[in-house]
């Protein structure tokens, strides 16, 4: 049996950790929790199964017995979690992004060398059935060789306004939202090209968050505009969010409902990045957090034709039964893929990602075990992207890492 001690109780934790307790226990034992926040490590911990509940960091890894780490804390910290526990002999599973800075990522990989433990990186999207059909389709090589790829993410403002009433907020905290939620999209860009990005450009811009308005407050709760700012959010109608954050307050002073147009807000709402890669490929991606519906399209052109792919979360298209792939070949013929729409959280990617945390030696054909290098190129590409755009330069991947990291994860 494997055991698995945690770091971080907060939402993210709450998703992965919980069915571990439960629908896994066979084959793992939660032996700890830690928090910075202790009602929310005991919340987590009651709910799990009265988990053993630890003040600190360093005592959890001393005395739980833990075999694994894993790290669910706030972004920022990810770095020194994940040193801690590979310094103690233990491998670790970290949520995305694994990091938030190239600093940090060189402190992460110069460790797990010098500890000869292991890293892998929780990355979700690899596990979505559709972005698995995606990669088969190009691995089998149905439009040869990619050239070029336009890819682009719209959040919709309801989701979109989650990471500006947030931690996410302030780009020292998530890298902003080209490191905390683009880290999903380079990987599988990284992923479905099976390339690795050598060059980066970006803008970014903040548009339609932060101080746009006049009508503005501190938080949702006791806003002045609350009945009729479109952002409104009660916090206490919420029972995870009332339980694990607002009542939770007074432990760390956490606020998870500041107002989405505060003064402080520093990360950008609307980014554009443009990526070369080693093989050739261009990729051209956009993220917006403020569209009225909630999609993605990717288009992938090769020298033997062209796919398109896409997804709808909200909006008219959204209720549609299945999913499909479009592929135009080179003699103008069309043919459509299409499969029905996995469920479960996340597109039905995260009970997926939990047996990755149970299974010792798992069959993996599409490589979808991400580890520490798959994650410090998917977040590098946003570290470049945030250099670019303060900048206002090309940023080569190279110049962010010591030349050996490179050479020796090749």
């Amino acid at each position: 049996m494997k055991k698995i001690a945690v770091a971080g109780a907060g939402a993210r934790a709450h998703i992965l950790v919980k069915p571990l307790a439960t629908q896994f226990r066979e084959e793992v034992e939660l032996v700890g929790v830690y928090d910075q926040n202790p009602s929310r490590a005991r919340l987590l911990a009651e709910e799990c199964g009265h988990v053993p509940v630890y003040d600190s960091f360093d005592s959890m890894l001393l005395k739980s017995g833990t075999d694994l780490v894993l790290i669910t804390t706030m972004d920022s910290t990810h770095d020194a979690f994940i040193i801690r526990a590979l310094e103690a002999g233990l491998d670790v599973i970290t949520e995305k992004p694994m990091t938030t800075d190239a600093v940090k990522c060189q402190s992460i990989l110069d460790a797990e060398k010098r500890t000869g433990r292991n890293i892998k990186v929780a990355f979700n999207c690899r596990y979505m059935p559709y972005m698995m059909r995606v990669k088969e389709l190009l691995d089998a090589g149905t439009i040869g060789d990619i050239l070029s790829v336009d890819y682009n993410w719209y959040l919709d403002s309801n989701h979109g306004a989650q990471y500006f009433r947030r931690w996410h907020r302030h780009m020292s905290n998530s890298g902003g939202l080209l490191v905390h939620k683009s880290t999903h999209h380079f990987d599988l860009a990284n992923w479905w090209l099976s390339d690795e990005p050598i060059d980066v450009s970006a803008f970014g811009e903040r548009r339609y968050f932060g101080p746009t308005r006049e009508e503005r407050g501190f938080r949702c709760l006791n806003c002045s505009f609350a009945n009729t700012c479109e952002f409104y959010f009660d916090i206490t109608q919420h029972p995870f969010n009332n339980d694990y954050f607002y009542k939770s307050e007074t432990d760390d002073g956490y606020i998870r409902d500041r107002c989405v147009f505060g003064d402080d807000i520093d990360i950008y709402d609307t980014m554009s990045v443009h990526v070369r890669y080693r093989k050739g490929t261009v990729l051209n991606y956009s993220l917006v957090a403020h569209s009225p519906y909630k999609n993605w399209t990717a288009t992938f052109n090769g020298t033997k034709g062209r796919i398109e792919a896409g997804e709808y979360y909200t909006g008219d298209r959204a209720d549609e039964p299945t999913q499909q792939i479009h592929l135009f070949n080179r003699k103008g013929e069309k043919v459509v893929y299409e499969a029905r729409k996995a469920t479960g959280s996340h597109g039905g990617s995260d009970d997926r990602i939990r047996k990755m945390f149970v299974q010792n030696e798992p069959v993996d054909p599409l490589g979808q075990r991400a580890g520490s290098w798959e994650g410090a190129l998917s977040m590098l590409i946003g570290a470049a992207a945030n250099i670019s755009i303060q900048e206002q330069r090309k940023v080569t991947i190279q110049e962010l890492l010591n030349p050996n990291a490179i050479t020796n994860q090749r």
